[in-house]
């Protein structure tokens, strides 16, 4: 029988199921077609090739800029059994050499390599000996000059399709809108790849923003709220980072700070600090963090305001990949646009990218202004259009006073129609306010129906309320077309007054600073995790068990996986297979030093009543039958009727122990019950009384679910 992806899910990453989405692109990709792929950060995406990788015969090449990506993924195949390997500056040129010889040989189902490694030499010459059967190019963003972090030696990759045109390339990214996904698409050379976009939704991440003031003393108390929790600080200065974990470890919390200027052996020492649990808090640039696969980040602060939504998004993304509840703060003033104008202005970007960047800082400014639900801002920037506000930002819990403008948006809508959709924001409130400048009159927009309709409003109101209709998913922006409106099919039902939409009331500049004062108090966290004593006990353990193989903690277990652990607490193989995130390679690795230590934990906190007693005596029984005592003996010594005895065992056997059900019944009484129960058509799950006064009452209940249990081992079907 064929491994089914269903299968290598289970078996290498220990889930029972699919994310949304997963499943297609997988099949996708078996059919070899090309794609590209937006999930959000922890959304799953590598699952989308390490599948395929694991399904095909011969070699995935993953392309990534991101070293430490690169590592931390190698690390976390290799403890789901996988072989995996990457090629990068960080190695020798022997180890790499081993490393080819590994690919060339077949040993290999995984290899990431650096762009500038691939172009490097006769790499792609290499290649064609090596068996390709996909290339994944992740951060594909990297290879768009519309996206957020330019990389020119990603727009070598349309190389790929030219020297491999059989091979399918899967685009992988966390953050790109329409124009950088066509980029995208264009510069790999598979324009016509199918594109899936799962949801940017992160229900999970808490967003709260608050005036930049007074930071340091409320970081200390956030954090403080927050003990033993990873963090990490976003700085826009090196002199930030430094500042900011001194005063941090002054204030008796475990932090450390990291940005380029550091020395190369510093920075790697730092990341595994923090990867590995020894240091708590990171204060870093926007240098760290990108590909660093850690899922117990509980909170992510930035500072300082990023210069992007896709970059912010993308950095808060970092907390809570586990999918456990998660808080991200920012903190905003106005000097945070005026450095960022500055840096863009001083920067030796073109004309045209400068005004690029200008834009999208608006955009960013207008998510932390904002007086309506930062989430709905966040995924309409993005283009996923969402109808409730999520309760879960502080706009939410602190709601603003919200009015019909169903008009104000059919004015504005109605302009930017009528203008054939090719204005932007300044133009479109001089139309509404019926200015008379000579750019108005040039292109004859004085004689606009709409034009002079907005005249009741102030510039600031218009500029506030686009701002939010933008936000709000009512209208698209195009970067690449002079930062013009454009409708879409929310804009179309608003205009035929089919939807109607509300906006929150404009409020002066005075009014808004004298609010912000009263939200300088950060909120207190939200139970993330069952933290109680087992689930510290196996933190612990989990921490000991990484220290001593050298790997960051959650490559052992993730927070989610220690939860459930915790909560649920096996103490057999199928139980502990049943947790999420644990598959055959992590069972036979830790899954008995975990299940020993809660059998331990039991016995020495017993809680009667609980799950886990039950778990605990049939573990007990196991000890005796693998000690080798009858069922009487076992009985005896645990004081339990011997039907109680047998009923553990079979349930033993049932959660895949090795147990020899046929060796605890003769021959003939398995045969009488085995014939009665053919006879009435009984099975192991039916009523057993009826079966019971059949035999006369010769045989307990104990031997007749024994018998009922070889039945239907031997006989799947019966």
């Amino acid at each position: 029988m064929s491994i089914t992806k269903e299968d290598i899910l289970k078996k290498y990453f220990g889930y029972d199921s699919f994310r949304p989405q997963q499943a297609e692109i997988i099949d996708t990709v078996m059919r070899n077609e090309d794609c590209l792929v937006l999930m959000p950060t922890g959304g799953g995406k590598s699952v989308c090739f390490q599948i395929p990788a694991l399904l095909r015969p011969g070699l995935t090449v993953v392309i990534s800029p991101l070293i430490a990506l690169m590592k931390d993924q190698v690390e976390t195949l290799k403890g789901n059994g996988i072989e995996a390997a990457y090629l990068n500056s960080t190695l020798s040129f022997s180890e790499q050499d081993h490393i080819m010889w590994r690919a060339k040989i077949g040993e290999l189902k995984l290899l990431y390599i650096a762009p500038e490694r691939l172009f490097s030499g006769n790499t792609f010459d290499f290649l064609r000996e090596w068996n390709v059967n996909l290339f994944a190019v992740d951060e594909s963003h990297c290879i768009s000059s519309w996206g957020h972090d330019f990389r020119p030696e990603y727009r070598q990759l349309n190389l790929i399709k030219q020297r491999f045109p059989k091979v399918p390339v899967i685009a992988l990214t966390a953050t790109a809108d329409r124009v950088t996904r066509r980029d995208i698409l264009k510069q790999l050379g598979i324009e016509h790849a199918e594109t899936f976009v799962a949801s940017f939704n992160r229900p999970n991440l808490s967003l709260s923003v608050l005036p930049g003031r007074q930071r340091l003393p409320q970081i200390q108390r956030f954090i403080k709220k927050r003990e033993g929790q990873s963090g990490i600080i976003y700085c826009l200065s090196r002199k930030n980072t430094e500042t900011v974990a001194n005063s941090l470890n002054k204030a008796g919390l475990s932090a450390a700070h990291y940005h380029a200027g550091l020395p190369a052996e510093t920075r790697s020492r730092v990341q595994e600090e923090f990867l590995r649990d020894d240091v708590q808090i990171i204060v870093a640039t926007v240098a760290f963090g990108m590909g660093i696969d850690k899922s117990n980040v509980r909170w992510v602060i930035h500072y300082n305001l990023p210069s992007n939504v896709e970059s912010f998004y993308q950095e808060i993304g970092r907390a809570g990949r586990d999918g456990t509840p998660s808080d991200t703060v920012l903190f905003y003033s106005y000097m945070d646009i005026i450095t960022r104008q500055e840096m863009i202005n001083n920067s030796e970007q073109s004309d045209e990218q400068k005004e690029l960047l200008h834009a999208k800082l608006n955009r960013m400014k207008q998510y932390a202004e904002a007086d309506i639900c930062r989430r709905r801002i966040l995924l309409s920037y993005f283009n996923e259009a969402v109808e409730q506000d999520c309760g879960n930002c502080d706009v939410c819990q602190n709601p603003r006073t919200r009015f019909d403008a169903t008009v104000i948006a059919q004015k504005a809508l109605s302009a930017i129609t009528r203008t054939n959709e090719k204005i932007a924001m300044s133009m479109l409130i001089d139309i509404l306010r019926g200015s008379q400048n000579r750019s108005i009159l040039q292109h004859g927009y004085d004689r606009l129906p709409t034009f002079g309709v907005g005249r009741d409003l102030r510039t600031d109101e218009w500029a506030e309320y686009i701002g939010q209709l933008l936000n709000s998913g009512a209208m698209d922006i195009a970067y690449d077309e002079g930062h013009a409106f454009k409708l879409n099919p929310f804009s179309k039902q608003i205009l035929r007054g089919e939807r109607k939409i509300e906006l929150v009331k404009f409020i002066p500049l005075a009014e808004r600073k004298a609010r912000e004062e009263e939200l300088i108090e950060v909120q207190k966290p939200k139970q993330e995790i069952i933290r109680d004593a087992l689930f510290e006990k196996l933190r612990s353990l989990r921490k000991q068990l990484a220290d001593a193989l050298g790997l960051p903690p959650y490559v052992v277990f993730t927070d989610a996986t220690l939860s459930e652990m915790a909560q649920k607490r096996p103490v057999s193989e199928a139980q502990m297979k049943a947790i999420s995130g644990i598959g055959a390679e992590k069972y036979r690795r830790f899954g008995q030093t975990f299940i020993n230590e809660i059998v331990t934990f039991e016995k020495e906190n017993p809680e009667p009543g609980t799950r886990i007693v039950k778990g605990t005596t049939y573990t007990e029984t196991l000890e005796l039958y693998k000690a080798g005592y009858s069922v009487k003996v076992m009985g005896e010594k645990r004081n339990l009727n011997p039907v109680t005895i047998l009923s553990h065992l079979v349930k033993l056997k049932e959660d895949g122990h090795d147990i020899d059900l046929k060796a605890l019944i003769d021959q003939k009484s398995y045969q009488t019950i085995a014939n009665a129960a053919q006879e009435m058509s009984i099975r192991k799950d039916s009523a057993l009384k009826p079966l019971f006064e059949l035999l006369n009452e010769q045989y307990d209940y104990g031997q007749i679910k024994l018998a009922l249990a070889i039945m239907e081992e031997e006989y799947p079907s019966y």
